[in-house]
This record gives C-alpha cells, sequence and structure tokens, in this order.
C-alpha cells in the first residue's frame, strides 16, 4: 500500500480525471446559492443540478471535483461509529450526457489498481451491481473484476423520487479478517452488508431515468454519470487506520484536545474516545461552515452550527474541559486543510471569534441545562416514579445539547433511570422529519429538453452599444416548445446578437424595444435570462408575430441601462468599503442591482452602529469624488486572481473572466455593466440597513439622481420642521428642539406635581370613607388620574397608613378604565386575595387582569362600569367565608 497524506489522495484522485479530459470544478460554498431546496451542500452532485436538469450546459460536460459537504441527520451517531461525519469530503467525477457505463467502470478500476494510482489490490476489491443491470456486470467482469467478486443487490438502485435515476455499482475494500465483527454465518458478512470488513468507498450511479410524477421511468434523453467517493474512508485504507478518526485528517484536532483535557489520552478509554472524536468532528464542520458564511443562531443552519458548538463543549467537559476551548481548534483544522482550503487558516482569527463567543454563551446555557435535569430528578423523586420522562430526556438532548447517556448518569447518582423507550420515540419523530427533508433536499427536477439541443451562435455587444441594426431571430419558444413562427402575445427569443444584458450577478436585465427596418414596435423586451447553451434569451411581449430568419433592430432602454451600471459599479465600492471598516472576513452574500436603487447583503458578527455606516458612506463617496477610471480586463482566472480580484462562491466563472477595476481600489470578477469613471455616480447616499438573518446584514442604497431627490426629501422635512418651530435657519432647529424639550419637561414635571395633589386630596376624601363588609374594612373609589402609576402611588399611601383591611381603586385613563386592588398583609392570612378580587371585578369593566396575593391590577375597555366595579367589590367581600 502507498504511503499518503490525505491532500496527495485529494490531488491524485482530480489528477487522474483531470488527465481524462474533466474540468476540476472548485469546492463550492456550504452555503447553497439560489436553492431553498437545501440546508447544506450535503454532496458533490448538489452543486451541479443545473448540469444535471438541464437548465444550464457545463462548458464541459466532464467534471470532477473534491466537495466539502455537511450531513446532519445521524448526529448521534458521529463518534460512536467508524464512519460517521458531519463534514466530509466527497469526491466525484460526473458526465452529463457524455461517457456512460462502459467509461465510468474502466476508469473506476484504473484509478483504483494501476501502480501508476491508487495501486489497490484487485483481490481486496468487491463490486455490487442492480440484478437487471446485465451491462454493468458484463463490463465490471470485462475489466478484470473476479465474478465471484460481484455482487448481485436489489436497492443497488439510486431513486429519490421525481426526477433523474437509474441503477448504481458500489465499491467495496476488504479490510481483511482482523476487522470482522461479525460471525462467519452472519448474513450480514458480505460485501454490501452492515459489517466491518467490507468498506464501501465508491458509488457510482448510472443515471438513465426520469421518475416521472406518474410514477412511471422514462430514459433520459441524456444519460449521466454521478459518482461520489467519501476521502476520509479512502484515507483509513491507505493510512491503514482502524476507524477515520485515526488519519491526518482528525489525530491533529484529537492530540490539541488531548492538550486542553485534564491529563486523558485518546486510545485509553473507549467512552471518552467518543468526545475526542466528536469534538475532532464537529471541530471541522463549525469551522468550515462559519468560514462558509453561516453563524450560530435560533433556526436553519445557523441552529445546526450552535448544536454541534454545544456537543462539543458537553463533551469537552467530560474530558475535565473547563471553559473555552473549541476555538483554539480552529486554526488547527486551517493547518490540516490547508492544501487544498487555504481560505480558513486566513480566516481564522475571525472564525475562532465566533466560536469563542458561543462557546462563553454555552456555559451559562449549560448551566440551565443542569438545572433544569436536576429539577427533574426531583422531581421524579417527589413522584414516586423511578424514570425521567422520553420526552423531557429529548428536550435536554434537542434544546441544550445533553446527550441521553449524559442525562442517565446524573440520573444514576439517585437511582433514577431514563425512559429510553420515550426518548427513542422522540429521536424517531425527528429522523423522520431529517429523512423527509434529504429526500427533498437532493430531488433535481425531472429534465427539460427544451432548449438543451439549441446551440446556435449568439454574441452579446452591450458593453459598448445600445442599439444593434439586422439582429436576425435564430430561435423562439412559444408555449414552451422551439418554433419556426409564433403569433402568441409572448415568446422566448434568441438573436444572433443582442445589445440586451441578461440578468446575472444580481443585475437585472435590460429593457427596451424590438423595431423592424422602418423603426415600428414590433415588440417589447421584458426580461433577458441565460438560455443553457449560455445565450441571452429575450422574453417579448409581441405587438405582430414573428419568425425566425426575421432582421430586426434592438434598441436598449438607454436611461434604464445607465442607472443600473451606475448602481452596479456602487455596489463593487460598497463591497471594498465594508471590508476597509469590518475586516476581510466580511464577504458579499447576495446583491440586487435595480435602476432606483442597490441592495447589498453581507455577513457580518455583530452589530452595525450609525457611526460605521458614515464611515463606510464616506469612504465610497470620497471614491466618487476621487473620479477614478473603471478598467475591464479579460484573462484568465489565475491571472485575474493574481491582480487582486475578488470571487464570489455564487458565481460560476469560465476559462476567460472579465475582472473590472475601480483604479487599484476595488477589483472583482464581473460580467456586468459598468460606469467609465466613478464621477458618472455623482453620489452616494445609503438609505437603510439591517439584519436579515443570522450573521447576514442588508444595506439598500442610492446614487446620482435617486440620491439627490432622497436628499432633497430629507431636506424638505428639515425645511418644515424649521418653519413649524419659527427658525430663521435648519441649522436652529437642533438648538430650538432643546429648547423645546426643556419646555416639555418642566411642563411635565409640574402637571405631574398638580395631579399629585389632586390624588392626594381625592385619596384624603376616599380614605375617610371606610366602610365595613363581612368583617372587614374596605375602601373603595373612582378617582382622577392619569396613569396606574398613581393609582399605584395611592395604593402605597394607602398601605403606609395602614387605613383598612382592603382597598380598591378606579380610574378612567384615556378611553381605558384601570382598577388596583390592594390588601392588608393580616387580610392575605385570612384568606382575602387581590388577584381573586381583580378577577371578580374587572368583568365590570370589559377588562381582565392578576398579580400578587398583596397587590393585583386590571384594565378594560368600559369606564362606565367602574363603579359598578365598586359595587361589585363590595359584594364580593360580604359573600367571602
Amino acid at each position: 500500500m502507498k504511503n499518503l497524506s490525505s491532500s496527495e489522495i485529494r490531488q491524485m484522485y482530480l489528477d487522474f480525471f483531470k488527465s481524462k479530459g474533466h474540468t476540476i470544478m472548485p469546492s463550492a460554498s456550504l452555503v447553497p446559492v439560489d436553492d431553498p431546496t437545501l440546508l447544506w451542500i450535503n454532496s458533490g452532485v448538489a452543486t451541479m443540478k443545473n448540469y444535471f436538469n438541464g437548465t444550464i450546459v457545463p462548458k464541459n460536460p466532464r467534471m470532477t471535483s473534491s466537495q466539502k459537504s455537511i450531513r446532519t441527520n445521524d448526529i448521534e451517531n458521529v463518534g460512536r461509529t467508524a464512519r460517521h461525519h458531519t463534514l466530509f469530503e466527497m469526491l466525484g467525477n460526473f458526465s452529463v450526457g457524455d461517457y456512460f457505463k462502459d467509461d465510468a467502470i474502466a476508469w473506476a478500476w484504473e484509478l483504483l489498481t494501476s501502480d501508476k494510482w491508487f495501486g489497490w489490490d484487485p483481490a481486496k476489491l468487491y463490486v455490487t451491481v442492480y440484478p437487471k443491470d446485465d451491462a454493468a456486470k458484463k463490463r465490471w467482469e470485462e475489466v478484470g473484476v473476479s465474478p465471484d467478486h460481484i455482487v448481485e443487490q436489489e436497492d443497488n438502485f439510486w431513486d429519490i423520487g421525481e426526477g433523474p435515476s437509474g441503477p448504481d455499482s458500489e465499491i467495496f475494500y476488504d479490510r481483511g479478517q482482523s476487522f470482522n465483527n461479525l460471525a462467519e454465518d452472519d448474513p450480514e458478512n458480505y460485501p454490501g452488508g452492515e459489517n466491518e470488513r467490507y468498506l464501501e468507498i465508491w458509488n457510482i450511479v448510472f443515471s438513465q431515468f426520469n421518475h416521472e410524477p406518474d410514477g412511471s421511468y422514462k430514459p433520459l434523453p441524456r444519460k449521466n454519470i454521478d459518482t461520489g467517493m467519501g476521502l476520509e474512508r479512502v484515507v483509513s485504507v491507505f493510512q491503514n487506520a482502524k476507524t477515520n478518526f485515526e488519519t491526518d485528517l482528525f489525530l491533529p484536532m484529537i492530540h490539541a484536545t488531548e492538550s486542553y483535557s485534564d491529563g486523558k489520552q485518546y486510545g485509553q478509554d473507549p467512552k471518552q474516545d467518543i468526545s475526542f472524536k466528536v469534538i475532532a468532528d464537529h471541530s471541522r464542520a463549525v469551522t468550515f461552515a462559519i468560514g462558509d458564511g453561516a453563524l450560530p443562531s435560533n433556526e436553519g443552519r445557523g441552529y445546526v452550527i450552535r448544536r454541534l458548538i454545544r456537543r462539543a463543549v458537553v463533551n469537552g467537559q467530560k474530558l475535565g474541559i473547563k471553559g473555552a476551548f473549541l476555538y483554539k481548534l480552529v486554526p488547527v483544522v486551517g493547518e490540516v486543510m490547508k492544501a487544498y482550503y487555504p481560505e480558513v487558516l486566513q480566516n481564522a482569527d475571525y472564525i475562532a471569534q465566533v466560536v469563542k463567543s458561543e462557546e462563553d454563551r454555552f456555559n451559562a446555557t449549560l448551566a440551565d441545562g443542569l438545572n433544569l435535569l436536576n429539577s427533574l430528578i426531583e422531581e421524579t423523586k417527589k413522584s414516586g416514579k423511578s424514570k425521567i420522562d422520553g420526552a423531557e430526556a429529548f428536550k435536554l438532548y434537542d434544546t441544550y445539547g445533553f446527550p441521553v447517556e449524559l442525562t442517565r448518569e446524573y440520573a444514576f447518582d439517585d437511582h433514577i433511570t431514563v425512559d429510553e423507550d420515550g426518548f427513542k420515540a422522540e429521536m424517531k419523530k425527528q429522523r423522520d422529519r431529517a429523512r423527509k427533508a434529504r429526500n427533498a433536499d437532493n430531488s433535481m427536477g425531472v429534465q427539460s429538453d427544451v432548449l438543451v439541443g439549441v446551440k446556435t451562435p449568439s454574441e452579446y455587444v452591450g458593453y459598448t452599444q445600445l442599439e444593434v441594426k439586422n439582429a436576425k431571430v435564430t430561435d423562439i419558444v412559444a408555449d414552451g416548445k422551439l418554433t419556426d413562427a409564433t403569433e402568441d402575445e409572448v415568446a422566448q427569443v434568441i438573436f444572433d446578437k443582442t445589445p440586451f444584458y441578461a440578468e446575472m450577478g444580481g443585475q437585472v436585465a435590460d429593457k427596451g424595444d424590438v423595431l423592424d427596418e422602418n423603426g415600428n414596435l414590433i415588440a417589447t423586451v421584458e426580461d433577458v435570462q441565460h438560455a443553457p447553451n449560455g445565450q441571452n434569451l429575450h422574453t417579448l411581449k409581441l405587438h405582430r408575430g414573428i419568425k425566425v430568419g426575421d432582421q430586426m433592430t434592438l434598441k436598449v432602454d438607454a436611461h434604464f441601462h445607465s442607472k443600473v451600471k451606475k448602481n452596479h459599479t456602487a455596489t463593487h465600492l460598497l463591497d471594498q468599503a465594508l471590508r476597509d471598516v469590518f475586516g476581510e472576513h466580511t464577504q458579499q452574500a447576495g446583491s440586487l442591482v435595480e435602476p432606483n436603487y442597490l441592495r447589498f447583503d453581507f455577513t457580518h458578527f455583530g452589530q452595525v452602529t450609525e457611526a460605521d455606516l458614515a464611515k463606510v458612506e464616506a469612504i465610497v463617496n470620497q471614491k466618487i469624488f476621487e473620479e477614478i477610471p473603471v478598467t475591464t480586463t479579460i484573462t484568465d482566472q489565475a491571472t485575474g486572481k493574481k491582480m487582486g480580484a475578488i470571487a464570489l462562491f455564487s458565481d460560476k466563472y469560465g476559462d476567460k473572466v472579465r475582472v473590472v477595476s475601480v483604479g487599484d481600489y476595488a477589483i472583482e470578477f464581473c460580467g456586468g455593466t459598468h460606469v467609465k469613471n466613478t464621477n458618472e455616480l455623482g453620489l452616494f447616499k445609503i438609505t437603510s440597513e439591517t439584519g436579515i438573518g443570522a450573521g447576514t446584514r442588508r444595506i439598500e442604497a442610492v446614487t446620482a439622481g435617486d440620491a439627490y431627490e432622497y436628499l432633497e426629501k430629507h431636506n424638505q422635512i428639515l425645511t418644515n420642521a424649521a418653519l413649524k418651530l419659527k427658525s430663521q435657519q435648519v441649522t436652529e432647529v437642533p438648538d430650538k428642539i432643546d429648547q423645546l424639550q426643556e419646555t416639555v419637561k418642566a411642563l411635565t414635571n409640574k402637571a405631574a406635581s398638580l395631579e399629585a395633589k389632586l390624588a392626594s386630596q381625592q385619596a384624603g376624601a376616599i380614605f375617610d370613607n371606610v366602610q365595613d363588609v363581612n368583617g372587614k374594612k374596605l375602601i373603595t373609589g373612582v378617582v382622577q388620574v392619569s396613569s396606574m402609576d398613581q393609582l399605584r402611588q395611592l395604593a402605597d399611601t394607602w398601605r403606609q397608613k395602614d387605613l383598612s383591611d382592603v382597598l380598591v381603586l378606579g380610574a378612567e385613563v384615556g378611553e381605558k378604565a384601570n382598577l388596583i386592588v390592594a390588601v392588608s398583609d393580616d387580610t392575605i392570612k385570612a384568606g382575602v386575595k387581590a388577584g381573586d378580587l381583580i378577577k371578580a371585578i374587572s368583568p365590570k369593566i370589559n377588562g381582565g387582569g392578576g398579580g400578587r396575593p398583596n397587590l393585583a391590577q386590571a384594565g378594560g375597555k368600559n369606564p362606565a362600569g367602574l363603579q359598578d366595579a365598586m359595587t361589585e367589590a363590595s359584594k364580593w367581600l360580604s359573600n367571602l367565608n
């Protein structure tokens, strides 16, 4: 067996398929872009949905990748099994309508067995096939697999509902008798069974059918190959590791954790080893997830991160680790993965800051969980039961991160057990929910071929001209079908050349007109999108019929286009200004460039102050006033990155890229339209800033004429305020407001003083009117006060003077009625409670209330019922036993 590191194995896989004509695709962000069906990127093929469903035709139908992925459906198994992980890397090779079974099988066998590549012993390899897939079985035999190493499996058919499906072949590595954990005659002791000896290392899916909505299976117009090889498993084979955790992908984090513990060592105790494994696994997942822009929160992917951090912290406590420690593993993860993911180390300080903040916060949560657990134990003991309810144990697990075994250990000391069946039932409910979500996550949709085969050339010329004459209609789609002519009101059309920008990168599509040779309007352009093969596909509202071959004049709305390009250039300046103010960890998380405003989403851990926004706005305007030239360079990706260009995870870049440079200040890969000089923006003004999710903020802004209108509108507001304040200049407004506030404060104090005197006078009259009801002294009355606070002050005065046993006061405040009831301490002992009395009388004012035994209050909508409430209080007290 070759002695290879994980980095070498990953690169060898990619190099092999590159030698077979595949394009190496970069590992996409774990946070899905424009795919609401996915919580996380959970496989290599998840990043290629649009290629497989025909939405986009790839430049090269052969692709390969090592894709970081997250799955948390079986999180409770992490650390307990040899190969369960939350974050893993999926090596894959993909064919979109190109090669199929023959090549996929031959290349898989070559990679695994050739001395130039993996060089594994063929005798140790087994494959499984779908029983009806004779072609696959025959091909495996042809490449050299012994017939007795080919196992037919009925479940070797990849099918997740509507969309592409087909038979698959799984490849297993025989790790030898020393790994055998089953009896020889055990029905699971075979390649493909549930055992430790035969390790599944690769799955090759022959996607050849569409699973139709009616349940039928129809041959795909283009057969595809989708494969997945878990890097962690392959590394365990090369490094002869008992589990994935004894490899160079995990051991550095395990050894670091040893140094934080109270002397515990990995390999000494199986129970402790589980904690070491959980921490190593979760440290990788949270590091990559936060590095890709996700942040801890109470929902969605943020909750996943929070849960992983909490599980790691709880397991750290089991190892005797006190205080925050997980954040220290971030740079360790970065070192392990730096060969393929250098960005982790580059952002390590920021990622560690986020993790530590969450760890510190969880210490209090952990204490709350322990308090809840102790309460549950005490309640269980008092009730005479011997088991903690399963649902409560699951709440501890799900909300506070307490594994059930931890709950069991705590309860054991008090001779209390846990309702394991009830816990498992709650866990099953969660798994069922996850399984349903997983099926939806992987669905790609039925393949569509309307435009996949349309490859007629179409040139976009809108970077330099906004009007094109003699543009020829090459393709028409009407009513969902290709046609040579249409009279429909709406149609999609491709021209051989066009000045209309197709929506991309957040920039909206151009609008405009389609004219005939005499300048007569033929159609208006409502929208422009990219067809699967990259052409600009125009949605036209037709005023007359058209046909393929027609030649027309295409004219972009120049004013609309100009406003859009100004706002697009502003997003580039804003992006860099945000990095200047908040740090390089800040990433663009989405944008929208409209003619009248721009919207820019960005990742940021923490609040954004008015001072921060002022700095950002000032930087952007300074760059506008500096009149910086905006230039575009067409080059390759490598050269663009050397130029310092920022690339976005959300965008896919071809061999040739456009690098847009605002001087040497803001440099980005971008296919959008831009001004020639920043002075064209005129002015930049932020109109709003809000949080839109965990760690994601949104800025809206305007430029040029829209910025002037925004400022003018606010100037008018200020001018009107000056007039109302009788100020000669708007600059006097702040001083006038200060003066008014002082006056209001003085008047408010005076009014309060007068109200207090009035209340005191009323109180004197009311407090003198003491009734004797059922052996209790009662004072009631409706007073004139301005708030419930003044009613409470009267009640305080009553209590200090010990004027009666019970006090009931009411007041009309505005259009509402307020009631307050106070009861002396001795009267409470006799069974009279303020809360009971308030509930009895509040219906008279169409309200409700409550409070403590000595003081309660209520509000209602019927002030006319206040006097009735006083009468009802006397009746209630007289009927009290």
